[in-house]
């Protein structure tokens, strides 16, 4: 969304922040290769659904992989319809739910958090077409300029708990 993300301001004098007006979205729907690192987005003006996901899968079944694919998506309604499963089924893609409420479990979300720190933190754009550039212009750096900061944000390693017993 168009709009202020304020880091960090302490100050003894009161600051104005300069805020775009509007509602306009940039929508991300994003699939991430856990090892390469690589990328694969469906955007859009308008909202993230079924048909959304359905294009993000198109898009990776494109890609001929020459591995089995495992997408891990989390709970949200328009992933899980029948339409999408129907889709992933005949593209040979298995999926993944995450339990509800589990976005740390998911490299994807890490992605997002790198996004909004890198292009909306403390930044301003006169424009929709520069936030939308913006954005554009640091996800399709993934491999690239970011890879460095990515390739520490992104890893596989997640804490895991054991059972104990009493």
């Amino acid at each position: 969304m168009l709009s202020a993300y304020l880091g960090y301001l302490w100050c003894f004098e009161r600051v104005l922040v300069r805020a775009p007006s509007g509602r306009q979205r940039f929508n991300v729907l994003g699939a991430l290769n856990a090892v390469t690192h690589e990328l694969v987005t469906v955007t859009n003006d308008s909202y993230i659904n079924s048909v959304s996901v359905g294009q993000l899968l198109e898009k990776i079944a494109a890609l001929d992989l020459q591995t089995p694919i495992t997408l891990v998506m989390d709970n949200a309604r328009y992933q899980r319809c029948h339409y999408v499963l129907e889709i992933a089924a005949s593209l040979n893609i298995e999926m993944l739910f995450l339990p509800p409420y589990s976005p740390n479990l998911n490299l994807i979300e890490r992605l997002w958090k790198f996004v909004r720190k890198e292009c909306l933190y403390d930044k301003y754009y006169e424009n929709f077409s520069l936030f939308r550039e913006a954005i554009a212009d640091c996800l399709s750096k993934t491999t690239t300029k970011h890879y460095d900061d990515l390739h520490s944000l992104l890893t596989l390693s997640f804490q895991s708990f054991k059972k104990l017993k009493s």
